[in-house]
């Protein structure tokens, strides 16, 4: 059964309140019923002109007719096109506009409060390793990430990364479904906060996996300083279960230029594998563990318009490894750079490094880290270029060896992104 609106003056009164329609409005009135001097004559003339309603096509108003739920809810539907705010009447007739077609602003508002993106990367790599220890392996594969990201007010967000791989090499079709991260983040006085499980790269040639604990930073553009109390989580990670990574650093920016100094101090930090893994990526369990404090420094400048330069300087300040010695530096010249929503853009990259195991925790590389031979030197080479928008293709070639022994290692990297 339909429900019915009392009067249509309710409709006139609600309607011309919400578009601000003044009394004293003066308009042309089409409806022979409503003559000059009703009531109501200068806010029909008013609705009428800005299209909110059109009566009953043959010249009348019937202003004293019973309306229908529907028919309150097109009026609604008109008012809310014109921009008046009808808030209430967005609520309490919100099903009959969904029927119009009509997306309530309450409801976007919420909507808007969530939003995902994602990403998804095609993978091939090509291993070809010599010395004693010879093997060539290629893989490949494809990994999808999902983000969520939930507004809790104007101050805090909620943030989560859920993410699928599929292995195409290994003859078995395997996948795997992980929930990756979860954190909150927002301002607490003047410092932002970060708590949960997040993905940390303050220094990739140092560390660069999930961290779980809480992270503190404060500062401005210009720079910015930071505290974080954790422990690594996650496949790559370096630490597990009781054991905690503190970092502490301060980083600024000053237009041509930026600068970091970072420290860390881990307890119980892999050292040395117990023999080599299969992968690049070792096992905590197949490792001799101790306490890890590095310093970390690193400066990028510009002196070209289109030219990086980047140094990097780390130093173990344990002598856990005695076969390699504790200083280690990565020197990079980029040429360029890319922007996801720019297609033709393109950057050129060469990188050269030199890490000793005493001087990292976790490092982003894609050829071996030789943890069994006391870490790894050698040289990157590498392009990225934007196909079209949000679609990247990439390509690394790697060539390095380990610091202890004579086993290399020469990769070739090819990747395609699309970012949605």
């Amino acid at each position: 059964m339909k429900k019915t609106m009392k009067s249509m003056k309710i409709t006139v009164l609600t309607a011309t309140l919400a578009l601000g329609v003044s009394a004293s409005a003066a308009a042309s009135n089409p409806f022979t019923e409503v003559p000059a001097g009703h009531w109501a004559y200068d806010s029909v003339s008013k609705l009428v002109a800005s299209g909110v309603v059109e009566g009953y096509g043959d010249g009348v108003f019937c202003g004293d007719k019973l309306l229908t739920r529907y028919e309150m809810a097109q009026i609604v539907a008109k008012a809310m096109a014109k921009g008046a705010n009808v808030d209430k009447l967005e609520g309490e007739f919100a099903a009959e506009l969904d029927s119009l077609g009509v997306r309530v602003a309450k409801l976007e508002k919420t909507s808007d409060r969530v939003r995902f993106w994602g990403q998804l990367r095609g993978h091939y790599d090509s291993h070809h390793r010599s010395g004693s220890k010879k093997v060539s392996t290629d893989t490949s594969s494809a990994r999808t990430r999902i983000w969520l990201e939930g507004q809790i007010n104007e101050n805090w967000v909620y943030q989560s990364m859920i993410q699928n791989e599929q292995i195409f090499d290994d003859g078995k079709g395997n996948e795997e479904i992980k929930y990756m991260r979860s954190f909150v983040k927002g301002r607490l006085g003047g410092m932002t906060v970060v708590a949960g499980r997040w993905g940390e790269d303050i220094s990739p040639m140092v560390i660069d996996t999930h961290m779980e604990g809480v992270k503190l930073s404060y500062g401005t553009s210009k720079w910015n300083g930071v505290a974080m109390f954790t422990k690594a989580a996650g496949p790559h990670s370096t630490l597990t279960g009781s054991d905690r990574l503190n970092i502490f650093g301060v980083a600024a920016n000053w237009g041509k230029g930026y600068g970091f100094v970072n420290y860390y101090n881990a307890t119980n930090a892999p050292i040395i594998c117990k023999e080599n893994p299969d992968d690049n990526w070792y096992d905590k369990e197949n490792s001799i563990g101790g306490d890890k404090d590095i310093l970390n420094v690193g400066v990028g400048v510009k002196p070209w318009k289109n030219v990086l330069l980047f140094g990097e300087y780390m130093r173990g300040m344990r002598d856990l490894d005695n076969r390699v010695g504790r200083n280690g530096y990565v020197a990079r010249i980029q040429y360029r750079d890319i922007k996801a929503s720019d297609p033709g853009s393109f950057l050129l990259v060469a990188n050269y490094y030199h890490q000793p195991v005493n001087g990292f925790l976790m490092p982003t590389i894609s050829a071996n880290k030789w943890l069994f031979e006391g870490g790894y030197k050698g040289y990157n080479l590498g392009a990225k270029y934007i196909v079209a928008k949000n679609i990247q293709a990439q390509v690394d070639y790697f060539d390095t060896k380990s610091m202890v022994g004579d086993n290399r290692d020469k990769v070739l990297v090819t990747e395609v992104y699309f970012y949605f």
